[in-house]
């Protein structure tokens, strides 16, 4: 499949009273059309501001993006978002990469109608009328499960459940067809049921519309079924990347072992104790120039303390961030 987004060496950092936050360091990937590409991690990994990075969402100050590239492919060739002008990153955001947000409550305008906010997308983006917005965001409330769609074109969000706000989310970031959507851990308010609902719905949306999609999350239990390749980040970098069966089936970054030995498992029968990762994360106001895992990683050796190691090929499609991967295997 062709590349529709390639982002190389992202940096971000964030200016602080206690410090300059080295939010992100030096990211790279690339996103393929009609792909589910699933970015993974504990909280404060930066799986959240790279994204936000791409999208121009990070305000300045504190927040700024010191370098990289964000290459978006259209048949009139790459545009980098990262050098694009407030006005031209807003004909992107909404028409072109939709973005579900983790809390839809301080997302969506309190004093707006939740029809309106649909309604408004579809109107600046594809130029229509408002009675044919109207129409359209109609159609959006049906498509993505919300019974009576009259009924909750005219409501405020603080009239509806938790599920069925981030269900309005979905129908924004859709409204236009946009080529890829970014979905922002959109499940993590909402109770298991409402959780699943969520996700086939944008498994649905995503074989209907056949949009490229990057899901961030913290549960690798939902990665499972759900992507098609998946990134594992930690202290701002990525520390493997690989496609779901192959990181599944053979994990090389100890990082990764680990969150894999903390996931439940209903296909083994024999009781075994769930793994748990000593320590905590690095902190993010300190440069570092060794492997941010080697505090907590029980293979750290003298290397891993000197340089920091960049993703490596350890099989096809397969890359890891580890010293100790090829030391083992030499």
């Amino acid at each position: 499949m062709a590349v529709i987004l390639e982002v190389k060496d992202l940096v971000t950092k964030f200016y602080t009273l206690d410090g300059v936050v080295n939010a992100v360091n030096g990211v790279s990937f690339t996103l393929d059309e009609g792909e589910t590409l699933a970015v993974v991690g504990e909280s404060g990994c930066g799986k959240s501001v790279s994204m936000m990075s791409v999208m121009g969402l990070i305000s300045s100050p504190p927040g700024k993006v010191e370098s990289g590239e964000a290459l978006y492919y259209t048949s009139q060739g790459a545009r980098d978002l990262l050098k694009l002008s407030a006005n031209e990153m807003n004909e992107v955001r909404g028409g072109q990469i939709g973005f579900v947000f983790q809390d839809p409550q301080t997302s969506l305008n309190p004093i707006l109608k939740v029809g309106e906010q649909i309604s408004e997308s579809l109107m600046k983006h594809l130029g229509i009328s408002a009675r044919d917005a109207r129409l359209r965001a109609l159609e959006l409330l049906a498509e993505v499960g919300i019974s009576d769609p009259e009924l909750r074109y005219n409501a405020y969000p603080f009239q509806m459940s938790g599920g069925m706000r981030q269900r309005v989310m979905i129908a924004i970031a859709v409204a236009c067809t946009p080529r890829i959507v970014i979905a922002d851990e959109p499940t993590t308010a909402l109770d298991v049921t409402i959780q699943a609902q969520i996700v086939n719905l944008l498994k649905q949306l995503r074989a209907k519309m056949g949009v490229a999609t990057i899901w961030i999350t913290h549960d690798l239990g939902l990665v499972a079924g759900l992507a098609d390749r998946v990134l594992v980040m930690y202290g701002g970098k990525i520390m493997e990347a690989a496609p779901v069966d192959l990181l599944y089936d053979n994990p090389c970054h100890p990082y990764t072992v680990g969150l894999l030995g903390a996931l439940p498992r209903l296909d083994i029968h024999e009781a075994k104790r769930l793994v748990s990762i000593d320590g905590a994360p690095p902190d993010a106001t300190i440069p570092i120039n060794h492997c941010p895992f080697a505090w907590r990683c029980i293979h750290a050796f003298e290397h891993c303390w000197n340089e920091n190691p960049v993703l490596t090929n350890v099989e096809e499609a397969h890359q890891v961030a580890c010293f100790h991967v090829f030391e083992k295997g030499g």
